[in-house]
């Protein structure tokens, strides 16, 4: 205990790497106080495996809330059913367009270094997933995206494959803990797709049945309105804060909640009471990814004393020493 903080503290002294031991210092300090963290997280991180730190500090009680793209929703189970299959390319630099067919006429999806196997992977879950959807859709039930995964977990529908240790699936913590997750656009992710499609003639052709109800999986607008609910139940006497990986929706679409809540609800509500953002997007004229902190404070988002931090660098080698950190302390 205290190895993995006392080398970050004693070798990480200025510019982005002290901001990695002030702002873990400042989360810790938070969630001592009595306060939540929500995580969000864009790009490919369950792709790149940050369910081996990340489904720790759930399970610790260190996240209470996350808001993710599709894609890393589902990737982590992809991951959890196919990690045997999945190919590695360190290579990936040189690859050349021909090499790029190569891989798409063997069914591998290429993320960066890596690949996600077509059907080991999403065909896999796709024959499990349409078991819920078509069951839902008879009783006239609805979900969020998260609350199927959930069932697909907990129902064990998923149990027989899988090729890692059950620990490193953040989305297995989550189901564990029951954690809410906010999922803007679904629709871009591979599951999204194979829904749409399957409302639209695919499931006749190889099921033999189709999705009659699109509506079923319930939409980005009625999860702001979830959001609303919980962020003012959990701001009742404590605050929340907001640990965002990367940009785009999944930073974007909770963060807006507040001003929501405030401007256009008129109920007062509390800031967020903590920001911290790993990103590589370099600071630049209207990028949302490349915003610095302060720009926040004018929507509404955040409060002078909101202590904020941006640490600009690769969030696949930063979140997982900064959640090292936090469990080491």
């Amino acid at each position: 205990m205290g190895l993995i903080r006392d080398f970050i503290k004693h070798n990480f002294r200025h510019f982005n790497a002290a901001v990695v031991v002030d702002a873990s210092e400042a989360y810790i300090k938070f969630l001592n106080e009595g306060n939540k963290i929500m995580v969000t997280l864009a790009g490919a991180m369950s792709t790149a495996e940050l369910g081996v730190s990340l489904a720790e500090m759930i399970r610790q009680n260190k996240v209470h809330a996350i808001t993710c793209t599709g894609a890393n929703l589902e990737e982590d189970i992809f991951n959890l059913v196919a990690r045997n299959h999945y190919v590695r390319l360190p290579h990936y630099r040189q690859l050349a367009p021909t090499d790029e067919v190569e891989l798409l006429n063997k069914g591998l999806n290429r993320v960066t270094d890596t690949t996600i196997p077509e059907e080991e992977a999403m065909r896999r879950i796709e024959r499990q997933v349409l078991k819920l959807w078509k069951r839902a859709d008879k009783k006239g039930e609805r979900y969020f995206p998260y609350e199927f995964m959930y069932q697909l977990i907990r129902e064990g529908l998923i149990q027989e494959f899988y090729q890692i240790d059950p620990k490193d699936s953040w989305m297995v913590a989550a189901s564990e803990k029951n954690l809410p997750i906010w999922t803007p656009g679904w629709e871009d992710s591979t599951l999204g797709n194979i829904f749409v499609a399957l409302t639209k003639g695919r499931g006749k052709n190889y099921y033999g049945e189709n999705i009659k109800n699109i509506g079923l999986v319930k939409s980005g607008l009625e999860a702001m309105v979830t959001l609303a609910d919980w962020y003012l139940e959990n701001t009742k006497d404590k605050e929340v804060g907001f640990f965002q990986i990367g940009g785009g929706i999944a930073g974007d679409f909770p963060i807006c909640v507040v001003p929501m809540i405030q401007q256009d609800l008129k109920i007062d509500c509390k800031l967020w009471g903590y920001f911290c953002q790993i990103s590589d997007s370099t600071t630049s004229y209207g990028s949302y990814s490349g915003a610095v902190p302060n720009e926040k404070i004018t929507w509404g988002k955040l409060s002078v004393d909101t202590p904020r931090f941006i640490i600009e660098s690769d969030a696949t080698i930063v979140a997982p020493l900064m959640f090292a950190y936090i469990l080491d302390w």
